[in-house]
């Protein structure tokens, strides 16, 4: 039996292994692809991690799985399929501190682990458009995320697609520093907050592109425009962009961990800064977790915290 399971091998699981190394805890990371390394591995430039800027963001994950490689921890690539609590199935009769270190089993296509603490770090997936190009041009003008891309487009045209708080919150961001910023919603309405509502109609160099679809992504090397349909005339154009932040939405992937988490609305899970669930003995950390920021350092730190309350777990146990 493992002393703690990482469910998930990008900077939030990553961090929490090497931190349980150096903690001597009987660690295993159980990543479903087997490209550790998470959402960041698909970005071009990281421009805003401390002391590295400007990384590519397939190095920097590399440097991560490196970090671990380096500290001989053990990876199994499987994907997982669902977790029990040994307390039910196997000991039903123990109570109290007993029942908290009686443990999990973790469910895989490659068959099945048992382990004291689990730490989910599965992190969180962005609502794709599914539009021509959109893949092809991934981190090469085609963002979902102005927070963390958005200063690569300072003084240049950019579109955002979507009409949540989302979108309008990085139609603001963005409007900032771009000379110009496309708004694109299906709709005729925006169904972002209201006060999100009033202030980007006030922006001089915001447009809203209203009742309107991207069909396509285009460009070869980098985005250059976007081919539009007009949903109600079902009329069709190319708008010329530099890039393009799609905020259709974000999921968290946490499906398989609902039966023994709580999880919001959204289906995060729910878990403060010290990455405790409701659930004795598993953890959350990253993106897949309730927070208001959702960065790589952040989940790097997501990361040491979680391992410093296994450990107190296990003094507590």
């Amino acid at each position: 039996m493992y002393d703690l399971v990482i469910i998930g091998s990008g900077p939030a699981g990553l961090s929490a292994a090497v931190y349980a190394k150096r903690a001597g805890l009987e660690t295993l990371v159980v990543e479903k692809s087997g490209m550790s390394g998470g959402q960041v591995l698909s970005t071009y430039e990281v421009d805003n991690y401390l002391g590295l800027p400007g990384v590519n963001g397939y190095d920097l994950g590399r440097k991560f799985r490196e970090h671990a490689d380096n500290m001989e921890i053990p990876f199994m690539v499987a994907e997982v399929k669902t977790v029990e609590s040994l307390n039910n199935r196997q000991n039903a009769e123990l109570v109290g501190s007993e029942a908290k270190s009686a443990g999990h089993r973790i469910v895989t296509n490659k068959g099945e682990v048992e382990t004291k603490t689990i730490l989910i770090a599965t992190g969180a997936s962005h609502a794709k458009l599914g539009a021509p190009g959109e893949a092809e041009l991934s981190g090469k003008g085609v963002s979902y995320c102005a927070t963390c891309d958005g200063a690569f487009f300072r003084g240049k045209t950019v579109a955002v697609v979507g009409g949540g708080d989302v979108a309008v919150e990085d139609a603001i961001f963005q409007a900032r520093t771009s000379s110009k910023v496309y708004l694109i919603h299906r709709r005729d309405e925006l169904r972002a907050a209201r006060i999100l509502q009033e202030s980007v109609k006030q922006l001089p160099n915001v447009e809203i592109i209203w009742n309107s679809v991207v069909e396509e992504i285009q460009g070869s090397s980098r985005v250059e425009g976007l081919q539009l349909r007009n949903v109600k005339s079902g009329e069709e154009n190319v708008l010329k962009v530099d890039g393009v932040f799609i905020a259709v939405g974000i999921h968290p992937n946490t499906e398989v961990f609902r039966h023994v988490v709580d999880c919001d609305e959204k289906g995060y899970i729910v878990a403060g800064e010290d990455g405790q669930t409701h659930t004795p003995g598993i953890f959350a950390a990253g993106d897949v977790r309730t927070k208001p920021l959702r960065q790589i350092i952040t989940a790097v730190s997501d990361g040491a915290n979680a391992v410093t309350s296994i450990q107190n777990f296990f003094i507590q146990s």
